[in-house]
């Protein structure tokens, strides 16, 4: 079972995200798990993952362009495989995380990929679409990186395995 996690980062806290991510899919048993810059994919990974988690900061209450361009032009077939999205933003209160978080999620369900979170379902620490930090994850916000990269990998391996 292979979980592909693609980020892009700036500053390096989106980054810490994705490696935080890896960390709770490395929870589940059979699961490999790794991660990539959208500067340097690892295609042959990405094409064989059974689940794909996405995350970027956010721009102006956006996805990164750079994350926005690849989702949009990714030449790996991403239809049928599970995804996931995490974002990171400046400030608790703001940064338009939500709204980032829907823009990703669209372009996936788009891409005919089938989308988890495990929701508040799974218990704490709760996630709603995704998993979201401000700055660096640290805290509540690192146990809900692990959180959803344990989510998805269980459901993955359930869906998949």
């Amino acid at each position: 079972m292979k979980v592909a996690i693609v980020y892009h980062s700036e500053t390096g806290n989106t980054r810490k995200m994705a490696e935080l991510i890896r960390e709770g899919c490395l929870k589940v048993q059979g699961v490999e798990a790794k991660v990539m810059s959208v500067d340097d994919l690892d295609r042959d990974f990405l094409k064989s993952a059974q689940a794909v988690l996405l995350g970027c900061p956010t721009y102006e209450g956006s996805p990164s362009w750079q994350m926005k361009k690849f989702l949009d032009t990714v030449d790996v077939d991403l239809s049928g495989k599970l995804g996931g999205v995490f974002v990171s933003q400046n400030w608790p209160g703001g940064g338009g995380a939500d709204f980032a978080e829907m823009v990703l999620i669209a372009g996936m369900l788009v891409r005919g990929m089938l989308i988890y979170s495990g929701g508040i379902t799974r218990g704490y620490p709760y996630l709603h679409f995704g998993a979201v930090s401000a700055r660096s994850p640290e805290g509540l916000y690192a146990e809900r990186c692990l959180k959803l990269g344990e989510n998805v990998a269980s459901k993955a391996k359930e869906l998949f395995g």
